[in-house]
């Protein structure tokens, strides 16, 4: 008789573990399962003013006009000197002068799309002296866009949009007149 009492709490306590184990285990379940439904990869808010419109994420910039690319998450460019990678704040010196708001930009979502660059500068020469033809972020009238620092509609304020000056290619000056505002090209690659 000492030992029934025992016997009947280890088997409640079995039945307790097994359902605090399960509990757990579905809760677990549900925290991953909403950590990946809210963990939507959408960048906007980390692209660059000059950045082209119509695209939600957007990881890499490639710049045919300068054979460069920019890496949106570290606002780095990327380019090569000397045959070696340069991952840079700035363009080089010889392209601190390029209007990164006219000059087109490829949308690339891949890893280090840099190893394809033989690739790339060839399937996308055709975009080279595009300047214009691309509507740039600071310029866009889409509301979605206003997340973005800079932006004149950032901050629930009635700025104008379109016209006012900014950086090019890291370097210092203004831009007169806008570019665009047009609709881009699109949420994948080109």
């Amino acid at each position: 008789m000492l030992f029934e009492p025992i016997a009947i709490n280890l088997s409640c306590m079995k039945r307790v573990f097994s359902l605090l184990t399960a509990i757990t285990l579905l809760t677990a379940g549900t925290v991953t399962t909403s950590k990946a439904q809210v963990n939507v990869n959408v960048n906007i808010g980390v692209q660059p003013l000059w950045g082209p419109v119509g695209y939600d994420v957007a990881e890499y910039y490639y710049l045919p006009d300068v054979q460069a690319y920019y890496y949106v998450p570290r606002h780095q460019f990327i380019y090569l000197n000397g045959g070696n990678w340069v991952f840079a704040y700035n363009l080089p010196v010889a392209y601190r002068s390029y209007d990164l708001y006219s000059g087109y930009k490829v949308v690339i979502n891949e890893p280090r799309p840099y190893l394809h660059f033989a690739s790339h500068k060839v399937k996308y020469a055709k975009y080279k002296g595009w300047k214009g033809k691309q509507g740039a972020i600071r310029d866009s009238r889409d509301p979605k866009y206003y997340v973005v620092k800079g932006h004149p509609g950032h901050g629930g304020g009635n700025a104008k949009v379109g016209g006012s000056g900014g950086s090019h290619g890291g370097g210092k000056g203004g831009s007169p007149g806008g570019h665009g505002g047009g609709k881009g090209h699109g949420k994948g690659k080109h």
